[in-house]
């Protein structure tokens, strides 16, 4: 019992250790590796290389398939492409496997005692972040000589030889079973260097060694399936066309595991690099034959999970893809999608609301009151995305991203709010009592309203850019803005002086209606805020003032 129990922590150890390899290098590299995808997969072959590259480096396809698949959503890349991307990354995977089959045991001390120090002392920094991933690979060498050592001894267990033996008449079963290993172990990489190391002490025969490592290839795939089952489309179709990949591969190979231990067995006498030396040439036959067909297995997967219509405006987060959490640099991308999301939806609001202005459509002021509550929804979902990032695995400039997200959707969370009051105050007011805004009333409405527009469309570029320039025309927009609705207050006024029957009708309705739109302003304008403070362009004065919302952020 007490050897057994050895053995599992000795697994668990490996698990833990491709764990903190995989996250440690997301943390570090995360989004220089996103460049690098992005730039290197203009043709399928170099996308090949370019999943390969990258996966060898964070040893996870899983991780690299939520990556492609954000390009397919924010349309940067063809799904075909992504999946080329993907039969790269399974090559990747494998080329790491043959790396720890070696015996670099005596490395494992020195990786952990430089991993530890490096972690404590500059633990939120990028050599910190560094000391996790040399921890890990000091856990994962430790691991592996721990399960040889272990199996060495169970293997002499009679009971033990009986159980193994039975696998051996059955390669569906020996598929089955590596499958659920590695779904359960999170990991075919940890999986097949169990197996190999398993092969190599004798606990397995090499022709079962073989099937289960068909069965964690199987499995890496079904991993990346059901770690994608609650996310967008998008990032479904790419590990759905992974898994096509990696099943037609697997009934192919099956038959003929009896050739590669006849044939290839001979030259090869240690049986651990049998094992890992098998998943390479199986992974690399799999990329070269099916590289032609990506974009028909793409179309097949496109007609099984078709994507929705996004020219229509919805409430359900496209973007918040909950898999994407261990990976920071990804999901703080994923939030600042949503957040345009929600920013697009207040400027259907703020369109449609000088329409109901000037035709009194009812109708059209229901819908987009309605809206109002999807731009809360979308605020709460993105909000509570964000706590559950792991804010000590976020560098400084993705905290100061994580801040800037908030304060974002706040301010559009409040703008349609403000739209909301605004469009039932015209229903009250004017719609319903039959009135209206003289010609010069209605013209002062319009130009405040297309400065509003103008000034929503450059926060928003702004927000995705973190242009200074930018960032200085909005603010610089808040003055001239207030400017010009004291103006036409005045002017308002004067109108009423002039007993102007419009106007003294609307005349508390066009001042509420004014100032709601310079309140917007404001909020569109505090956007800048973020980006002026850190770049020490925010000089003091008027344009120095607390931006709304900020004493909200949670």
């Amino acid at each position: 019992m007490k050897h057994l129990l050895n053995l599992l922590a000795a697994v668990a150890l490996l698990v833990w250790g491709t764990y903190l390899v995989r996250t440690g290098i997301l943390r570090v590299f995360g989004a220089n590796l996103r460049q690098v995808l992005a730039r290197s997969i203009s043709t399928r072959p170099a996308a090949a290389l370019a999943g390969l590259g990258v996966t060898a480096l964070v040893q996870s396809s899983t991780a690299t398939a939520l990556i492609v698949s954000s390009f397919v959503g924010q349309g940067l890349v063809g799904l075909a492409t992504a999946l080329a991307v993907m039969l790269g990354a399974d090559v990747g995977t494998s080329l790491m496997t043959v790396v720890f089959s070696f015996d670099l045991s005596w490395l494992s001390p020195l990786f952990i005692l430089v991993g530890v120090v490096l972690f404590i002392t500059r633990q939120s920094s990028p050599p910190g972040r560094v000391g996790r991933v040399l921890i890990g690979l000091g856990l994962m060498l430790l691991a592996l000589r721990l399960v040889a050592e272990s199996t060495a001894i169970i293997v002499a267990s009679p009971a033990v030889k009986a159980m193994l033996e039975s696998l051996s008449s059955d390669i569906l079963l020996e598929i089955t079973v590596g499958a659920v290993l590695a779904v359960v172990a999170y990991s075919s990489l940890a999986v097949v260097l169990l197996t190999a190391t398993l092969a190599a002490s004798g606990a397995i025969p090499i022709d079962v060694a073989l099937g289960l490592t068909l069965g964690a290839n199987l499995g890496s795939g079904l991993l990346a399936v059901l770690a994608t089952a609650n996310a967008a489309v998008e990032v479904r179709q790419v590990p759905l066309g992974n898994l096509v990949f990696k099943a037609v591969g697997v009934v192919m190979a099956a038959p003929f595991v009896g050739l590669w231990v006849r044939h290839v067995s001979p030259y090869i006498a240690e049986h651990n690099q049998l094992v890992v030396l098998y998943h390479l040439v199986f992974n690399v036959l799999i990329a070269l034959m099916f590289l032609a067909f990506t974009r028909r297995v793409a179309k097949w997967v496109e007609q099984w999970l078709p994507r929705p219509d996004k020219t229509l405006v919805a409430g359900r987060p496209h973007h918040l893809d909950p898999s994407a959490l261990a990976t920071p640099s990804l999901a703080i991308s994923n939030a600042a999608r949503e957040a345009l999301h929600q920013a697009d939806v207040v400027e259907t609001m703020l369109l449609g609301m000088l329409r109901v202005i000037r035709e009194n459509d009812l109708r059209l002021a229901q819908e987009l009151r309605k809206m109002d509550d999807t731009v809360d929804q979308l605020y709460s979902a993105i909000k509570y995305y964000l706590t559950k990032i792991s804010r000590e695995a976020l560098g400084e400039e993705e905290s100061r991203r994580w801040t800037d997200i908030i304060s974002f959707t706040i301010n559009m969370e409040q703008i349609g709010d403000i739209i909301e009051r605004v469009l039932i105050d015209i229903e009250d007011k004017k719609i319903r009592k039959g009135r209206s805004f003289s010609d010069a009333g209605m013209a002062e409405i319009c130009e405040l309203h297309a400065r509003l527009v103008d000034n929503l469309r450059l926060g928003m570029s702004v927000f995705l850019n973190g242009s200074v320039r930018d960032a200085q025309r909005l603010l610089q927009e808040k003055a001239r803005f207030g400017d010009l609705e004291r103006a036409y207050a005045q002017t308002h006024l004067a109108r009423l002086a002039e007993n102007t029957p419009q106007s003294i009708e609307t005349s508390s309705l066009h001042l509420d209606l004014i100032s709601d739109l310079k309140r917007i302003n404001s909020h569109i304008c505090s956007i800048a805020y973020p980006i002026l403070d850190p770049a020490g362009a925010l000089g003091p004065g008027r344009f120095g003032a607390a931006p709304p919302g900020q004493s909200r952020l949670l």
